[in-house]
Parts: C-alpha cells; sequence; structure tokens
C-alpha cells in the first residue's frame, strides 16, 4: 500500500485528506449495507457462496480503513512508532494478498456447483468454507510476515524505532525485499489466473453439455467472468509504483498530484467496484437490501408495534 507523503500546502493537504476519508467512509458505508443485509438475513448464512462473498468485502472494507488511517498518518504525524507502523503494512499486505485468494474461492465453488452438483452439498459446506477463509489468512499472512522477518535481519530494528514514513517502499527498501516481492507477485497472480481460467472452461464445457440447466450454467460463465474482471481491478494496484515513478519523471512538478490521484484510482477506486461488480447482479442480495432499507419495513414494523 502507497502512503501519500507531499509537500502540499494546509489547503491542498486538507482537500486531499478530506477526499480520502470522505470517500473511504462512503465506501465503507456501501459496502456495510451488503454486510448488514448477510447478517439479518439468515437465508445467506448457509451458502458458501455468500459467506466467501461477505468475506471478500469485509477484507476489503478492512484494507481500506487501514490504507486511509495510512495517508491521513503521513499527514498528520511527522514520526510515527515503528511496530504500530509495521502492524498497519502487516495488515494492509495480508487483506491485499486476501482479495486474488478469495476471488479463486469464490471461483472454485461455482465450478463445483456446476460441473459436480451433486456433490456440491457434500464438498462446500460452511465448516469448510470457514476452514477455507482461515487458509485464506493463513496464506495472505505469509508475505508481509516474510517482509518483518527480512527487515529484522538486515537492518538493526529496534520496537523503540520511529519512522518519517510509514510505507512498505521506504520501510521494505532493500534488495531482497524487491525479489521476495516479485517471486510472490509472480506466484499469487499467476495461480488465481490459472484456477480462473481452469473453472471457466470447465463450466463453459459443461454449459454446452446441459440441455436442463442452461440459465444457472451461463450465469456461473459470467460471474467467473467478473471474477476475472475484479481480479483486473485488484492488479491495478501493483501498478501503482510503476505509474508514479513514469509519471512522476514526465511531470516532476505535479509529483503530489500524482500520486494523490494514482492512489484514488489503484486503490481505492477496486474497493468499491470489486463488492459492487458482484452483489449488484445478484438479485436475491438486492432484494433483501431493498427489504431491510425501505421506508416501507419501517413503516410495517412501528405498525406491527402499536
Amino acid at each position: 500500500q502507497r502512503s501519500v507523503v507531499a509537500r502540499d500546502t494546509f489547503e491542498e493537504a486538507f482537500s486531499k485528506n478530506f477526499i480520502i476519508v470522505f470517500l473511504g467512509l462512503l465506501i465503507i458505508c456501501i459496502n456495510g449495507t451488503f454486510v448488514f443485509t448477510f447478517m439479518k438475513s439468515s437465508v445467506f448464512h448457509n451458502d458458501p457462496r455468500y459467506i466467501l462473498y461477505i468475506h471478500l468485502v469485509i477484507n476489503d472494507m478492512l484494507m481500506l480503513f487501514v490504507s486511509v488511517t495510512l495517508c491521513v498518518i503521513s499527514y498528520a504525524c511527522k514520526h510515527v512508532n515503528l511496530s504500530l507502523c509495521c502492524m498497519f503494512l502487516l495488515i494492509v499486505s495480508t487483506t491485499h494478498k486476501n482479495t486474488p485468494l478469495n476471488l479463486a474461492g469464490m471461483a472454485i465453488e461455482r465450478y463445483i456447483a456446476i460441473c459436480k452438483p451433486m456433490h456440491h452439498p457434500q464438498i462446500c459446506t460452511v465448516p469448510r468454507t470457514c476452514i477455507l477463509i482461515c487458509l485464506i489468512w493463513g496464506i495472505g499472512v505469509i508475505p508481509g510476515l516474510s517482509d518483518l522477518v527480512i527487515a529484522a535481519i538486515t537492518c538493526t530494528l529496534s520496537v523503540s524505532y520511529t519512522v518519517t514514513i510509514c510505507s512498505p517502499t521506504f520501510l521494505y527498501n532493500t534488495v531482497y525485499h524487491e525479489e521476495k516481492n516479485k517471486a510472490i507477485q509472480c506466484i499469487y497472480m499467476s495461480t488465481v489466473w490459472l484456477v480462473l481460467i481452469y473453472t471457466y472452461y470447465r463450466v463453459l464445457v459443461a454449459a454446452k453439455k446441459m440441455t436442463a440447466d442452461k440459465i444457472s450454467a451461463k450465469k456461473a460463465q459470467n460471474t467467473i467472468l467478473l471474477h476475472g474482471g475484479q481480479l483486473l481491478l485488484c492488479m491495478l494496484s501493483y501498478t501503482t509504483p510503476v505509474l508514479d515513478f513514469i509519471l512522476v519523471l514526465i511531470l516532476p512538478t505535479f509529483r503530489t498530484k500524482i500520486l494523490f490521484f494514482n492512489y484514488l484510482l489503484t486503490n481505492m477506486l477496486p474497493r468499491l467496484l470489486t463488492p459492487l461488480i458482484y452483489g449488484v447482479r445478484d438479485q436475491k442480495l438486492i432484494q433483501h437490501i431493498k427489504r431491510n432499507f425501505s421506508c416501507k419495513t419501517i413503516i410495517k414494523v412501528e405498525s406491527a408495534k402499536q
């Protein structure tokens, strides 16, 4: 995650922080409606598809909250405690890696539902879905922990130290970190893309053989394609350092503005679009959202009490 560090005037710094915090709260509130609907409607609690989806939403909300906090801290505090900074960076790194892994898990669930419908209730159970979520967090935390280990080995770090910039590019800047990041990104992204491509191909083949339930197969194909679109959005954050470097070289006087708009484009925008792409097209979820947040529901509840 990139923290925006700039030599701005007070007005510029205030406006940037206001925009970031406002958009962050707006996105968290929008995504919070999906989480609230899931918690309130028990019909979703036994469906692994919705459990994985809500985990994706909560994961992105956590990432966005910590990310916005880091951006505000980069303006408000000249020095940040090293242990606090490392904790924030570990959360951001883990949640960032969780997103593509969660998308792969959702694609596999759809593949089993279409290609192995008889085995789906036995394979995709709620306890196994919870185990998968724990596995996602276990795998997702490895890159962040390895960054800390490499930094502890190569540098003389102390919990009493402070840093002027709480950013992975500032704190984890050794050659070992660069090589590790390349390897991890290659392994994570290639694995997830292979899962998406394989599951889409298998669902496509199954759809051609189906005669009874072609509508469900078609929906599964579209869902996996949307997972690919979501993954592309997630990969925007990997382009942030490259875009920053290229654009700053071309327009060095606009460095702070470039960093700010790149952060909005590659980190905040995907956190909004990723859940909406999947959630808005789900009629079952939308119906429950309308039911929970409509004025009619409130009126009925009040009249029942009277």
